[in-house]
This record gives C-alpha cells, sequence and structure tokens, in this order.
C-alpha cells in the first residue's frame, strides 16, 4: 500500500526476525524498495519496540537476507539509540563488513565528530547515517552534519 502511494522505500523490522520468508518473497516483489531494519542490543537481535530480546545475531539475521538484497540495512545500536553518547562504530563496523548490502548507522549519533566517525565507516560499507534526538535538541544542525559528511567523504 505505501509502495502503491508513492512511497520509495519501506523498512520492515520485526517481522525481519519472524517470519524471514515472506520478507524475503516482499524484496524479490518490491526489488529495490525494501530495507530491513534490524536493532540490536550486544549483537543480539531485538524486536517488538524492543521489549522483547531474541537468541538471534544480527549478523545471521542480516545473512538470511543476502541472497535476496534488501535496499539497505538499517543497523540500530539500542543501548546507543536515543542515549546522546555516541554510536557503537565497532559494533556497526563488524555488522557492515559481514554483508555486502548497504548498511545505514543508526542510534548515537549526538555530536558532529560523531557523524564524522560514522562517515568514516563508508569503506566498510556503511553507506548512511541516521540522527534522530540531536537534531531535535539541537546539539547537531543539519546543514552543519551535511557540510562536515561532505568533507569527510573529499577528505578520503
Amino acid at each position: 500500500m505505501y509502495l502503491d502511494i508513492g512511497v520509495s522505500t519501506v523498512i520492515l523490522g520485526t517481522i525481519a526476525a519472524r517470519d524471514p520468508e515472506t520478507v524475503a518473497k516482499l524484496i524479490e516483489q518490491f526489488l529495490g524498495r525494501v530495507a530491513v531494519g534490524i536493532d540490536a542490543r550486544s549483537g543480539m537481535v531485538a524486536v517488538e519496540g524492543w521489549t522483547e530480546a531474541t537468541t538471534l545475531r544480527a549478523a545471521d539475521l542480516a545473512n538470511q537476507f543476502g541472497p535476496v538484497g534488501p535496499v539497505s540495512f538499517i543497523y540500530t545500536d539500542i543501548e546507543r539509540d536515543g542515549m546522546m553518547k555516541g554510536p557503537n562504530i565497532e559494533a556497526t563496523r563488524e555488522f557492515a563488513r559481514g554483508t555486502s548490502i548497504p548498511v545505514i548507522l543508526s542510534g548515537g549519533i549526538s555530536t558532529l565528530e560523531d557523524v564524522k566517525r560514522g562517515v568514516s565507516l563508508e569503506p566498510d560499507g556503511v553507506s548512511g547515517i541516521i540522527i534522530g534526538r540531536a537534531l531535535y535538541e539541537g546539539a547537531v544542525d543539519l546543514k552543519d552534519a551535511l557540510r562536515v559528511a561532505g568533507e569527510a567523504q573529499h577528505a578520503r
């Protein structure tokens, strides 16, 4: 329904862990228009709005979708999301290196230095970052973040 009304990409989260076969079919049906959101705590998938932990490793869930090719994975370290204490760079790097699908870093971006650190993961397969609370609270200005990200890309 959302794709039919013009949304370019939908993100599927909990259902990816609960029913990966259905998600794989949707990815194939809507090729290039479905991303998979993977929320993790200490590398383990969390579902249902982070209220339920699973015994499934985030990397293992991602590997289930590699053959069908979601447009990206949105990898959120839920111990950092909304906490304004910086992203989990190492966990994101490890996750991104484990897949050929582009990864979007989510969770913890709270300063322009965090933006630089996120952009530095591009060679590892991180194609974007999500900034939430830091924008809402004014800790990061969007124009400054875009400038810093552009400068970091050009420096490589």
